[in-house]
């Protein structure tokens, strides 16, 4: 079963983002649980925790459907004192969050060394960070975001995210989340059956499938390993709509989240019926 949706505006309140996602005929979807711009938020409120609880339930969603997404402002491996400890606290939040809406991932991006650090100190840092995270919840998987590569981010590189699974504390409660466009822009090609074979083949080799647990399917604007993260719309960027037929068609890729961040929520009710058909 291909579990497909998009990251669907919960503005109004967490409970919104299932109302949200059955509007586009998703099986899966994505949401903030707090505003992505911000550091702070109210504490989620037990009425909208159980609203948000009788919405899955009407719209048949569970938790394994369902990929939170934390904070942009947050970076796990920030060179600097005050701007880690300012970020770890924020993401134990998003994590504990998670667990009070009894989801069972969040999805995050790994960070940036900022030219403070070496890239090993960084995905070492990374990985203290979620640790830290990992005790103060339960049930709650991190899920690493590969990267573009952009600046001075890293989890470009599958070697990466490995690296980071390494230093985790409990590997059971780590997972990674594989978006497209990133994939293509950080220089692992996908547009044709031999690449695509090639490169979830090394995927697995050095990551491993048993760690795969979302994906952000979103086209590229940019060149074949360009290094930046520019999202487009499927059939609309450099990766073209072959790649998404093959994901569609491959069953490593069934039971997970597969989630649009395409840039115009507009077709994403369309992009949903696409990729159904190429199943």
């Amino acid at each position: 079963m291909k579990y497909i949706g998009a990251h669907v505006s919960a503005a109004g309140g967490v409970d919104r983002a299932p109302i949200n996602a059955n509007k586009i005929q998703a099986n899966a979807f994505a949401l903030f649980t707090k505003n992505q711009l911000q550091w702070n938020a109210r504490p989620l409120q037990e009425e909208t925790i159980l609203a948000f609880h009788q919405n899955c339930r009407q719209y048949n969603f569970r938790p394994e459907q369902i990929l939170p997404h934390d904070s942009y402002l947050i970076n796990l491996g920030h060179p600097q004192q005050q701007g880690l400890q300012k970020s770890r606290d924020a993401f134990n939040i998003e994590m504990q969050r998670c667990q009070q809406l009894g989801l069972t991932m969040l999805n995050f991006h790994p960070g940036s060394h900022l030219n403070g650090l070496s890239e090993d100190a960084c995905l070492k840092r990374i990985a203290e960070s979620v640790n830290l995270a990992l005790q103060v919840t339960e049930n709650v998987t991190a899920v690493i975001e590969n990267t573009a590569g952009q600046g001075t981010n890293v989890g470009y590189r599958f070697e990466h995210l490995a690296r980071i699974i390494e230093y985790i504390d409990d590997p059971s409660r780590v997972g990674v989340c594989i978006d497209t466009c990133h994939l293509f822009a950080a220089g692992y090609d996908i547009r044709h059956q031999e690449v695509f074979q090639h490169t979830w083949e090394t995927f697995d080799r050095i990551v491993g499938f048993s760690y795969l647990r979302g994906m952000h399917l979103n086209d590229a604007k940019r060149p074949f390993a360009s290094r930046v993260d520019r999202h487009a719309s499927l059939g609309e960027g450099e990766l073209g709509w072959e790649a998404f037929r093959l994901i569609m068609q491959d069953e490593r890729f069934d039971n997970i989240p597969l989630i649009l961040e395409t840039p115009k929520p507009e077709i994403w009710a369309d992009e949903i019926r696409q990729l159904r058909a190429l199943t």
